[in-house]
């Protein structure tokens, strides 16, 4: 008789010991992720195909997915076609008469499968159109699975929906199996849930709707409470001790300000200052919109740890940033004798060394810089107050090395990139997070257009006209020059050359691009905000970093071309004097999501709101766009979709985490906290 420990082995084993998969089927798995029997068990359906035959096909709609009985009548030999691939045709009648043409592509498993003179039952997508009825590679159903519930699996080329549902109901049948629970009773009780094994089970193989929703609502509520519990196990462990400040006093610094603060502004300083008293390191993320103040909330942390004997360290991803802050702060905090230095890679010889120096014995109070600031050579006195700026433009890597040069100081990292509320909670859990959702009074709130190229004449004589009154403007393009080869896109470069030529002839048009040196881009950028330049053609560098109170119209050509998100930072960059602003968005898109997306932003500025419809567009990966944020891979959750189990979920973990700190008594959790996190990269001791 097997002992437990052999029995549980059974999940470990090689997906290669079931019967069935061999090296091909095995190479086919590892592609997504199977390796082992329960990485296969784990490797839940995506949805569940119900095979019910439509009796009348021509009433069928065109697009639809259907199941047709039909009689088939004759099949081709299978042809080679470009590529490589094999194309078979298979002609059948269904029942009211209709022709149906079914085509394979690379599938002779199939097409083997199918002979002339037998009825079969066919599942696919259908296609209309003046040549008839068509089926692409529609799958071939069993009797026995009609009327029932049959999963559909994310696959990979050479592996099919059914041969995995053969595996796993093979596991499943196995006397060997054994899943434990992973879960607390009182968790399951409480939120009436059905236990591991159970789900796991229907989740696979449902008898009905009710069944597969039972069984993915208990797998979605598991995953994203692992989630919730490792992001906040990783929360509690960040920043040493330390010994709180005891001068929390901003007044002077904030009555000093040429502005009055927001509401909004002043409850993030309270909030960042109660951290700063504090017996840990502060770990806070300062969201809000461009123009919401931030820079000077920064600054009102800054003055804190001056006032304690401390340094402080700025990083911003681009140089014409890392210089625009080095202004902003002399300008805020050098009256109170504060020594403010700017290091980036253009600092050179001399200067870089005598400000090194007055780095390292302390002279240099704050250091404004880019990455520059994390290089070898640069030691701080007392590095207590390390902030950055449009963060998720660094890696883990640079981040980590910029707080290194401290010991356990305190981290302010700055978003103008709103982030909706579910991701924040899995990106930025292991943070406090203070919001500014306010913008400075006196602010016109920028009247957004959207327009085809047609109006290319007039919306191009308004920037004339808004020169001419006195303003400047941006035209934004989404390619830097014709090479870059996309068809129908503009290119700033011809659009430069085509501008001084016609529609602006006579004004000073400058061109800014990534392929122009540093030192050229900044120049460029002095000109544009002194105003000697007057309308700017650019590609979206001028994402971030770019302030000029004068600029008050932005042209934004191939709209569609761009994420929502990157349209409102753009946006962003205009209205931020008194005057009314306008940002007039090209678009070819007549209809369809693209369109839908630009008309939103026509509809309002809201950051958040924009940011919650980005991500219900794109998902979380495309909208993040890099893995650095560390966010893991779910297997059956949906953080947009399951956006109330994830707050249910962060509920519980709180909870259970305030009844068992550090999980000592739940082994299971453990575990599972460590798989997710370990195969997304990161490590918990």
């Amino acid at each position: 008789m097997q002992s437990k420990a052999e029995k549980a082995g059974l999940l470990e084993r090689s997906v290669s010991s079931l019967k069935g998969v061999g090296a091909r089927r095995s190479l086919l798995y590892s592609r997504i992720g199977i390796r082992t029997v329960g990485d296969l068990l784990r490797h839940y359906p995506r949805s569940y195909a119900n095979y019910v035959v439509c009796e009348d096909i021509s009433a069928a709609e065109d697009g639809s997915s259907i199941s047709v009985k039909a009689y088939v009548d004759r099949k081709t030999q299978p042809v080679r076609i470009k590529g490589g691939r094999t194309m078979q045709r298979v002609h059948a009648v269904s029942p009211d008469g209709s022709s149906v043409e079914l085509t394979y592509f690379n599938n002779p498993y199939a097409t083997a499968k199918i002979e002339a003179g037998s009825e079969y039952i066919f599942h696919g997508r259908i296609q209309k159109d003046l040549f008839g009825i068509r089926m692409i590679n529609p799958v071939l159903v069993q009797e026995n699975e009609m009327g029932m519930l049959i999963p559909q699996y994310p696959l990979t080329e050479g592996l099919s929906s059914r041969m995995i549902a053969s595996n796993i109901r093979q596991v499943l049948q196995d006397p060997d199996l054994e899943i434990d629970e992973t879960l607390p009773p009182e968790v399951i009780d409480k939120y009436g849930l059905m236990g591991t094994e159970e789900a796991i089970r229907k989740v696979h193989f449902p008898k009905d709707d009710g069944e597969a929703t039972q069984a993915r609502k208990r797998l979605v509520f598991e995953e994203l409470l692992v989630l919730s519990l490792g992001i906040k196990l990783r929360k509690s462990s960040m920043g040493g001790d330390k010994t709180g400040y005891s001068d929390l006093s901003a007044d002077a610094f904030i009555e000093s300000l040429p502005f009055p603060l927001t509401g909004a502004q002043k409850r993030c300083i309270r909030e960042i200052a109660g951290d700063l008293g504090g017996s840990r390191a502060m770990n806070r993320l300062l969201q809000g919109d461009v123009g919401s103040g931030k820079t000077a909330v920064a600054a009102a942390a800054v003055y804190l740890a001056w006032k304690n004997g401390h340094q402080s360290v700025v990083m911003a991803p681009t140089e014409v940033l890392a210089e625009q802050h080095a202004e902003t702060f002399r300008k805020y905090l050098e009256p109170f004798g504060m020594s403010v230095g700017l290091l980036t890679g253009s600092v050179k010889g001399t200067a870089r060394q005598t400000l090194l120096k007055q780095i390292a014995s302390g002279g240099a109070d704050l250091v404004v810089g880019t990455h520059a600031v994390i290089s070898d050579g640069v030691e701080f006195r007392d590095l207590d107050l390390v902030i950055t700026d449009e963060q998720h433009r660094f890696g883990v890597s640079q981040r980590a090395m910029l707080s290194g040069k401290g010991t356990s100081p305190h981290t302010l990292v700055m978003s103008a990139t709103p982030i909706p509320r579910t991701l924040s909670l899995i990106v930025y859990g292991d943070l406090d997070i203070s919001v500014l959702d306010e913008l400075p009074k006196g602010r016109k709130r920028i009247r957004t257009v959207l327009v085809d190229d047609s109006y290319r004449d007039r919306y191009l004589g308004f920037v004339r006209k808004t020169v001419e009154e006195g303003h400047q403007a941006y035209i934004v393009c989404p390619l830097v020059d014709e090479s870059d080869a996309v068809p129908d896109a503009v290119s700033a470069t011809e659009y430069f050359d085509r501008l001084r030529e016609n529609w602006l002839s006579g004004i000073e048009v400058g061109l800014l691009h990534g392929k122009m040196s540093s030192q050229d881009k900044a120049d460029l950028m002095e000109k544009f905000r002194t105003g000697l330049v007057k309308v700017l053609v650019s590609t979206t560098v001028i994402e971030v970093g770019v302030d000029c109170p004068n600029a008050t119209l932005m042209i934004i050509e191939n709209a569609e071309r761009f994420g929502l998100s990157t349209l409102h930072q753009l946006r962003g960059r205009i209205g931020r004097g008194q005057d009314q602003s306008w940002c007039v968005l090209v678009s070819s898109a007549g209809s369809g999501t693209a369109k839908q997306r630009l008309d939103l932003l026509v509809e309002t500025d809201d950051g958040f709101r924009i940011a919650t419809e980005d991500l219900k567009m794109r998902g979380p990966g495309d909208f993040l766009g890099s893995r650095q944020h560390g966010l893991p891979n779910l297997a059956v959750a949906d953080i947009v979709d399951d956006e109330k189990s994830l707050y249910t979920a962060n509920d519980a973990a709180e909870e259970i985490l305030r009844n068992d700190p550090g999980l000592k008594d739940s082994p299971a959790l453990v575990s599972a906290v460590r798989k997710l996190f370990t195969e997304s990269g990161q490590v918990f001791n």
